[in-house]
């Protein structure tokens, strides 16, 4: 084997002497037939971005960073070069040569003539056209364009793999290096690991042993190739520690989650979830910096936070810290923890004493080695940024396990998973939404409840977490401090599925509480709504508009989500509180017998004074409580407290609202116009008043031909049941 030479596309036709006194001369490249097509302009997501990558380090070398390509290696025979490793790179530099030679009129050419593909016939014979037929350039076209306009270009050969992948890879070519003057010179900043390997017999058997059975070099083996070499640039022994440990121990670690099996998606490789751990963790360094992630690309990142730009400390700093995300998986031995194990114990789907409960997969690292991927720009994220916060808490507690005691750990766990998920408005690292990134100063947040079991101020550490969340978790934090009998109680109440870590609205003063509101819930929940209406009127009212909230039997519980979560958008949470706690102060386990109890009494109560308040009717009659956001309409509650709409989404009036005094009366109300009225012929039709019904004219005029009054005391609150009269009546009008 000869000595390993750096040369350049051009200089590699040039004979020379190596080290070892051998001859060599290259009189011809081409490509075996073994080989694959050239791949680098194929249009795939996947090869778009090698393509980008290394024309991007192309473009820097020459604008003044020469750069060394790795090894291009093969067989040298007859002076004929038939490569082994470095197709795809020497027919990338074979069209760039040919462009910048035509951009620039350059006619010493000939040695493009000496490159060639022996893959088929038809990419063989346009490599040789290329270089031997005139060919004067139009910037006004794309170079695809006008070679396709040539008449030597026979239309079969768009079909052709090599050829279509070529002419993307020039029209790539032409539109980077376009404004490049003097680019034919400054190609020599582009050079190449030259190892020329005589008289070995390429076989196709050889080929494919030693070309991953035809396939290319990974695009993980390119990214550690690279890694590797820009941190020896910042620390030799560095990147010669963190090399190995990603060929031996983080492999190990990696091994059990990587895909295997068949199938484009199983690789049997940790590559693809070792790079996502690797995007995660640049990630958190770009948040730690102050700064919101641009891109996923493994290549920029390398870039980004593990090239020496003037900063060596820097990069040895963000290499350690990778160093330590990994390293903090592995027990004294090197060797990989228990993981799914150790996740279960701190997290679960349900609530289970010391552990949060999550509807995430509960072992955190596992789902981002297969999620984190895709995540920046216009995509959905697959690993949220909850999940992000989360997985960085628990990095945070394995990288100090020497100071963080484990019951610590799960009381500040707690604290955290409460303050995400009563943070959704604050929660983003865009920086174009309101607030701006608040993930720099919420993982400055994080150390500090779990280091040093502290919630901080949003003065020392940034504008953070849900500011009402974080009062409420200091308030929880010295409560379960002095109350530590009650604290396991307080937990199974966040955990509920209607509070999940918001407690505010049944408070900490009355911990026998804790439990009746869990008894009170699992009743029915239209029950629940009408027993709270029988102490109270406990909706709130949005504070910018006319909706109202109210509760409602709707199993996904986003009514009562709503009305016991504090919001800026809703008044009356207080009054909401008060009602709650004054039912959960009666000292009962809460049946649905019970509840029915209450709700009789106060129906009863209210026929037997003759005094019907809009309340009466909510809770008498099922219809006033559709199964759905628990929105409400009122124009005017104070002056109309009887004329309202029940909304059918939880926003806008809709063709499936309606007025639930007209349709308690009779169903067919008007779908046109949002259930407010009653058709009872084409001439006429019936409305609800605060305190009457009317028959109006359906004309342009609608002038009240007839009204029927309800009795009302001096409050304004009926005195007779309106719904009942108006079914007795109902007959004779339709009639």
């Amino acid at each position: 084997m000869t000595i390993m030479e750096t040369k350049t596309f051009k200089t590699i036709f040039t004979p020379y002497t190596d080290e070892s006194g051998k001859q060599i001369e290259i009189k011809q490249i081409e490509i075996p037939k073994i080989q694959r097509d050239f791949a680098y302009g194929r249009t795939d997501e996947k090869n778009s971005r090698k393509r980008e990558n290394f024309l991007s380090s192309l473009y820097e070398a020459v604008n003044g960073n020469p750069i060394t390509l790795d090894f291009v290696y093969g067989d040298v025979k007859n002076n004929t070069l038939t490569p082994l490793d470095g197709q795809q790179r020497l027919t990338t530099l074979f069209l760039l040569y040919w462009y910048a030679s035509k951009k620039e009129n350059i006619t010493e050419t000939d040695f493009l003539k000496c490159f060639s593909y022996e893959t088929r016939p038809s990419a063989r014979k346009f490599c040789e056209v290329l270089t031997t037929r005139d060919f004067e350039l139009d910037n006004d076209k794309t170079l695809s364009e006008q070679i396709k306009d040539k008449n030597w270009f026979p239309l079969e050969w768009q079909h052709d793999a090599t050829i279509a992948s070529m002419l993307v890879m020039l029209d790539t070519i032409q539109n980077k290096f376009a404004g490049v003057e003097n680019l034919y010179k400054k190609l020599d900043n582009i050079s190449f690991y030259f190892l020329p390997i005589e008289d070995m017999g390429l076989t196709d058997e050889l080929y494919i042993k030693m070309n991953s059975r035809g396939k290319p070099l990974t695009q993980f083996e390119h990214f550690k190739a690279e890694f590797e070499k820009q941190l020896k640039v910042a620390d030799e022994e560095l990147a010669k520690r963190i090399g190995s440990k990603i060929d031996r121990e983080w492999t190990d670690l990696l091994w059990q989650y990587r895909n295997s099996g068949v199938g484009d998606d199983n690789d049997n490789t940790t590559d693809d979830e070792f790079l996502r751990y690797f995007i995660f963790i640049c990630n958190i360094i770009c948040y730690k910096n102050g700064g919101s992630p641009k891109t996923s690309d493994e290549f920029d990142l390398i870039r980004d936070y593990f090239t020496v730009k003037g900063n060596k400390a820097q990069v040895i700093e963000n290499a350690k810290t990778l160093e330590l995300f990994f390293d903090c998986w592995l027990d004294d031995n090197r060797k990989s923890i228990p993981i799914q194990a150790f996740f279960e114990s701190f997290a679960s789907k349900e609530h289970s004493a010391g552990k949060i409960k999550t509807k995430y997969n509960v072992n955190f690292f596992a789902d981002c080695l297969k999620n984190y991927a895709d995540i920046i720009g216009k995509n959905r994220r697959k690993f949220t940024l909850n999940q992000i916060i989360l997985l960085y808490a628990f990095v945070t507690y394995r990288q100090n396990l020497s100071i963080v005691a484990e019951n610590d750990f799960r009381r500040r766990l707690r604290i955290i998973n409460n303050l995400i998920l009563n943070s959704s408005d604050q929660i983003s690292d865009s920086e174009d939404r309101q607030g701006g990134n608040r993930m720099p100063a919420i993982l400055r947040q994080v150390d500090s409840i779990i280091l040093n079991g502290v919630i901080a101020d949003s003065s020392k550490v940034g504008v953070n977490f849900n500011p009402s969340q974080l009062e409420e978790e200091k308030l929880k934090l010295e409560w379960t401090q002095n109350n530590p009998n009650e604290a396991e109680s307080l937990f199974a109440l966040e955990d509920h599925e209607l509070l999940y870590g918001q407690v505010s609205i049944i408070g900490l003063d009355n911990p026998e509480y804790f439990e009746r509101f869990e008894s009170l819930f699992n009743c029915d929940w239209d029950l629940v709504d009408c027993a709270l209406f029988t102490i109270g009127d406990y909706k709130q009212k949005e504070r910018n508009g006319w909706r109202y909230q109210l509760g409602s039997s709707m199993p996904e519980g986003f009514a009562w989500k709503t009305l016991f979560h504090q919001s800026e958008n809703l008044i009356g949470s207080d009054n909401t509180k008060d009602i709650l706690n004054k039912l959960l102060s009666l000292n009962t386990a809460f049946t649905n017998d019970y509840l029915n109890g209450l709700i009789s009494g106060f129906v009863t109560n209210c026929e037997t004074k003759s005094e019907f308040p809009w309340i009466y009717y909510y809770v008498k009659y099922k219809v006033f409580r559709p199964r759905r956001y628990g929105k409400y309409w009122w124009d005017d509650f104070d002056k109309s407290p009887y004329k309202f709409t029940a909304l059918f989404t939880s926003k806008n009036p809709s063709e499936n609202s309606y007025n639930p005094f007209l349709k308690a009366v009779n169903g067919n109300v008007s779908r046109e116009h949002r259930g407010k009225r009653i058709y009872l012929n084409e001439n006429e039709f019936l409305r609800e008043t605060q305190s009457s019904y009317q028959i109006v004219s359906n004309d342009e005029k609608k002038e009240v031909i007839r009204k029927i009054s309800i009795n009302q005391n001096n409050s304004c609150i009926d005195t007779e049941n309106r719904i009942e009269k108006m079914k007795e009546l109902f007959p004779k009008i339709k009639e």
